[in-house]
């Protein structure tokens, strides 16, 4: 079949609402465009464990603790399913890994940011888990199948980790006025790195369109972030917070919230390495995957014992 005939027929597929699968054709550039953006899900997944993970041995009860160390499996685990789901695009995911490590591979800005206080764990779980699955529901209806189930568990366990964190920012905003004021600063610090990472204008997004027309996102980034704040800035009133836009106001005609300027020179400077912690948090990632590598080695020689084993008990049988 020419190329010509493949190609439109993907297209009629895709039109069509029907799933492509790891064996079926697919262009190149979708195949491509599919390792990009899986790839830098998964990244942003296991990078993301290290802000919460730094509260571990912190969290103020032992139900917290429990809480966070769940959570924080929960973005490994996370992990995991996307690099598998790469995987099935034919690419291995230790070369996924060494491009995160060489810096080649990006992941989400939000967590290029510090958590300085046990507010900020509230934070990110109201808001950049919150952010993320306005992405990720979204994604869960994509056209590739390994990548579109593997959102359906994520945003279940998302929405739970998005709950938690409004549950800590509900308990410090009613408690203490020490607590209420570092409820507050910990949004002065998130909101609006979180309704940048829900990606560039849509004026400057480069891949968008292709992505949409291959029905891999169904929504603009423009679109999702305004989901984002139309649902956020009612639970900020509730919790008593003020939201650090000084033009937020609500247009009574379209029915959201119009926004004050993103500063997008603090979102590219943040992609292109420059952020507050870019630097360490590779620096752990890297030093987490030498430390490992032994765990690794270990497990390779038992499942070739295992292989070996298995293989002379059929010999005998």
């Amino acid at each position: 079949m020419e190329e010509a005939q493949k190609l439109e027929n993907f297209q009629a597929r895709i039109d069509k609402g029907l799933k492509i699968e790891p064996k079926d054709w697919m262009p190149e550039k979708y195949r491509k465009q599919l390792i990009r953006m899986i790839s830098q899900h998964a990244h942003s997944e296991i990078v993301g464990m290290l802000p919460e993970g730094n509260w571990i041995t912190r969290a103020p009860s032992l139900r917290r603790k429990a809480i966070l160390l769940a959570k924080v499996q929960d973005e490994a685990g996370h992990g995991l399913y996307l690099y598998s789901a790469a995987e099935t695009l034919g690419i291995d995911r230790g070369e996924l890994l060494e491009q995160l490590y060489s810096g080649k591979a990006k992941y989400s800005s939000i967590f290029n940011y510090p958590s300085l206080t046990w507010a900020d764990i509230g934070a990110i779980g109201w808001l950049v888990d919150g952010a993320a699955i306005m992405n990720q529901t979204m994604l869960a209806k994509g056209s590739y199948g390994p990548y579109s189930r593997a959102m359906v568990r994520i945003c279940k366990e998302e929405s739970f980790h998005n709950r938690q964190g409004y549950e800590i920012m509900l308990t410090l905003a009613n408690g203490t006025t020490e607590q209420k004021e570092m409820a507050q600063d910990a949004f002065n610090r998130w909101w609006w790195p979180s309704v940048m990472m829900l990606g560039p204008s849509d004026a400057d997004s480069t891949n968008s369109d292709e992505l949409m027309r291959w029905k891999v996102k169904l929504e603009s980034n423009d679109s999702i972030r305004q989901r984002f704040i139309d649902r956020t800035v009612p639970q900020a009133d509730f919790l008593g917070l003020t939201v650090p836009d000084k033009d937020l106001k609500f247009n009574e005609k379209t029915g959201h919230y119009e926004h004050g300027p993103i500063n997008w020179d603090e979102f590219f400077n943040v992609i292109k390495g420059n952020g507050p912690c870019n630097k360490e948090r590779l620096e752990a990632r890297t030093k987490a995957d030498r430390n490992g590598l032994w765990v690794r080695e270990a497990a390779n020689a038992y499942a070739e014992k295992q292989r070996i084993k298995t293989k002379a008990e059929e010999k005998q049988a």
